[in-house]
């Protein structure tokens, strides 16, 4: 037994030594001190050890594993410190050098537009709402006019989670709410993401982002409406910038309109960004629906009120003079640094 201990200290002891790496002294470790390892194999053999020999047999087997642990520890020490001083020399710092600069985020177009639509609005008397992402059907269709059998329900391509919960298509969801509330009068602006199962190309992704707007108080009329958007039109691209209504049919409001807005590009002379007409589609419009009304609990004889939506993409595309909608997302910053 003491040969045979005698020669496991050699071999650890050499092995420790020609070890050149620290993996490999854990592997070492695992060998000669693990639950398999040469000296655990002989504290199973006592066994067979005159029980005399025991004490004396298990006292050795402590020493040589003991100095074993001390050479294994000591030849760490050796190859961390060789480790740190190399990493000391790598980190040197050359205070000479001129500093490094570091990389700045710059705010995303998106994000830029969608401060100034809210100014704009804020400075109107508007508030900014939020809501759900993940919304009911009733709210994202049925309280907005659009029954379940209506064919306006497949024109959006819903990406449906049951046959009730849906990602929602418009933020005009967040109106529904704020209707049902009954703190009237209301002004507001609902932002936020949309999500649509469409294909991905220069115009359309499956999510991009919408700001509704919805004014519900007495006396309203298509005057108020007419001289809102023009007012918000003429801050966003300009005191020279001219407005039109064409009529329209959304489902939620009677009468609608679509608005287009004089190209800022040629100045409504006509050019490649507005395809040679002067004019660029902007948003729609409309008087709320005496219906839509009367699903929130407000009184269509008492009050009136008027809605919009527009992209938030569409008026960063046209204030840009961005060609591909895809550049917003892709996240590429000799793209995003342009702002």
């Amino acid at each position: 037994m003491k040969d045979r201990l005698k020669k496991i200290m050699e071999e650890a002891m050499e092995q420790i030594e020609a070890s050149q790496q620290l993996d490999k002294l854990n592997e070492i470790r695992v060998v000669f001190l693990g639950k398999k390892g040469e000296l655990t194999s002989i504290l199973k053999s006592m066994k067979d050890v005159d029980p005399k020999e025991r004490p004396k047999v298990g006292q050795m087997v402590n020493e040589a594993r003991s100095q074993i642990e001390e050479k294994l520890e000591a030849k760490r020490a050796v190859f961390e410190r060789a480790l740190r001083e190399e990493k000391m020399k790598r980190e040197t710092i050359d205070v000479t050098l001129p500093g490094r600069r570091p990389v700045v985020g710059h705010r995303h177009p998106n994000t830029i537009t969608l401060e100034e639509v809210e100014n704009i609005f804020i400075g109107m008397g508007y508030e900014v709402v939020e809501g759900p992402e993940i919304e009911y059907d009733y709210y994202n269709f049925e309280a907005l006019n659009i029954p379940a059998d209506h064919p306006a329900k497949d024109e959006q391509d819903t990406f449906y989670i049951t046959k009730d919960i849906l990602l929602r298509t418009q933020t005009s969801s967040v109106q529904v709410h704020e209707m049902e509330k009954g703190k009237l009068p209301i002004r507001m602006i609902a932002p936020g993401r949309v999500f649509r199962s469409d294909e991905v190309d220069a115009t359309h992704s499956p999510t991009f982002h919408q700001i509704e707007g919805l004014v519900i108080d007495k006396n309203i009329t298509f005057a108020d409406l007419k001289g809102t958007l023009q007012e918000f039109a003429k801050r966003l691209f300009g005191e020279e910038t001219k407005v039109k209504f064409r009529p329209h049919h959304f489902q939620f409001t009677e009468p609608s309109a679509e608005m287009d807005v004089s190209c800022f590009k040629c100045g409504g002379k006509g050019c490649r960004f507005c395809k040679g007409s002067g004019w660029v589609e902007i948003l729609g419009c409309g008087m709320v629906h005496p219906h839509v009304l009367e699903m929130s609990g407000i009184d269509p004889e008492e009050y009136t009120g008027f809605a919009f939506g527009v992209g938030l993409e569409r008026i960063a595309l046209f204030k840009y003079e961005i060609d591909d909608m895809r550049l917003l997302y892709e996240n590429d910053t000799r793209f995003l640094k342009q702002f």
